[in-house]
């Protein structure tokens, strides 16, 4: 099966012992396709300068909703110059969290607003984080009226992107009509671990109604490993096959998500689809390419 991860945060820390360890693990399980978004201007940088690595390996630039408040003028500035670096091939991560809050709303938007612009003025898609609180989704219809505000869904938001999509909801949360108008305007649909867990139901109607050529998975690594990871699957060893001292931080409790554990989510979507892992995995390396205008690696 071929295999994409197109949202894993390999800059982060608790990958600091072992890091280039996870990536060579990720090509070896069959990815083809590995993008790395920062969430802040100096994660941004992390993700290119894996990229500037490897050039197997894609970056995205942005600011997460969680640092909205505390991203200063100058750090912006950072994030709209490493933007404009080929390897770049997306904005992003943003978007709005109104569930755990840790940017007011108000600088949730501002910072969403100018991510979505900088996405047009670029030509490079929006990698779009939307939680609201279990059972509101007051972060799904701000979303969409911001989209629509900048004309996302319009002909010459068309033309910028060249038919690509102008944006990416990465790991898909929220109900089926959030889903559908987003996919009116041409917006690409990104499914991780997290359709495994409790109130996300939705996301097995979604799943089945993305287009093909629009259809992204993704581990969000470190974070919300699937089921089946072993509790200390993706914990550093050495050589005696013993977990190091120095291995992830504590919260992950063991279960630290990694590139390689994305196909168990791209088994889970092509069981929802009624498509043979194959098949899907062809369709998931295509939409891919389809999205992200990536350089020639070699």
């Amino acid at each position: 099966m071929r295999l994409i991860d197109s949202h894993a945060h390999l800059q982060a820390d608790p990958f600091e012992s072992d890091r280039r360890v996870v990536i060579d693990e990720a090509f070896d399980a069959g990815i083809e396709r590995l993008l790395v978004p920062g969430w802040d201007a100096r994660s941004s940088a992390a993700a290119l300068a894996l990229a500037e690595a490897d050039k197997r390996i894609d970056a995205a630039a942005g600011v997460h909703p969680h640092d909205a408040v505390t991203c200063s003028d100058a750090e912006w500035a950072r994030v709209v110059c490493l933007a404009g670096d080929g390897r770049v091939v997306a904005i992003g991560e943003t978007g709005l969290d109104f569930d755990r809050m840790h940017s007011p709303r108000e600088a949730q938007l501002a910072n969403l607003r100018r991510h979505l612009r900088l996405a047009l003025e670029t030509g490079k898609p929006a990698i779009l984080h939307c939680r609201s609180a279990a059972g509101e989704r007051d972060a799904q219809d701000a979303l969409l009226s911001e989209l629509r505000a900048a004309a996302f869904g319009r002909v010459a938001a068309r033309d910028v992107f060249e038919g690509r999509p102008p944006a990416v909801l990465h790991s898909f949360s929220g109900p089926v009509d959030y889903a559908e108008e987003a996919l009116e305007m041409g917006i690409a649909i990104s499914f991780s671990g997290l359709v495994f867990r409790r109130g996300e139901e939705a996301a097995v109607q979604v799943a089945r109604l993305v287009p093909a050529e629009r259809l992204l998975i993704e581990t969000d690594s470190p974070y919300l490993a699937p089921p089946g990871v072993p509790r200390n699957a993706g914990v550093p060893r050495n050589a005696a096959g013993t977990p190091r001292a120095t291995g992830p931080a504590p919260r992950f409790s063991g279960r630290r998500n990694t590139p390689a554990w994305v196909r168990i989510t791209g088994e889970w979507l092509a069981e929802q689809r009624g498509q043979a892992p194959d098949s899907i995995g062809e369709g998931l390396v295509a939409a891919y390419d389809a999205t992200f205008r990536r350089r020639s690696p070699g």
